[in-house]
């Protein structure tokens, strides 16, 4: 049996962040490469609403802007850890893809080998996307300036 070890809870959100934001079919290619060991479903994936709120100007008062579809999964290790998934939408393969995740950066054994072969490529990958967006948007952007016509 692996030995167990404290995950931080911000090693695990910034975990979470990257994978929410990757694709299904990115993360299921990257696990295929790693030997996982035994897990069952605690919670077979399943979809739901949440309530999305909102603030006027940001820091207005609160109002409910809407519902969003979000699946959730939760899967159980041979070892014990469990990890817990939550994705937008409804891609039930990739809530438990993230909850297995989830569940593998708990064990020691495992938690290396996660982030180097899961969580940084696909790190790197959003960066990159990132920066190629953030040039897009500098190319188009447009330098207004004001003559003053007088002194007023």
């Amino acid at each position: 049996m692996a030995t167990p070890f404290e995950t931080s809870t911000q090693t695990r959100q910034a975990a979470m962040a990257v994978l929410v934001h990757a694709h299904a079919d990115d993360i299921a290619a990257r696990l295929a490469a790693i030997e996982l060991p035994a897990s069952e479903a605690l919670r077979a994936p399943e979809n739901g609403l949440v309530m999305v709120r909102g603030r006027v100007g940001g820091d207005g008062a609160p109002f409910n802007l809407g519902e969003a579809t979000v699946t959730r999964a939760a899967v159980r290790l041979a070892s014990g850890e469990c990890g817990f998934g939550y994705t937008l939408g409804r891609d039930k393969g990739k809530a438990r893809l993230i909850a297995l995740c989830d569940a593998l950066i708990q064990r020691r054994d495992y938690a290396t080998t996660i982030e180097a072969n899961v969580l940084a490529p696909l790190r790197a990958e959003q960066a990159a996307e990132r920066r190629r967006k953030a040039e897009q948007t500098a190319a188009t952007k447009v330098d207004f300036y004001t003559l003053v016509r007088g002194e007023g």
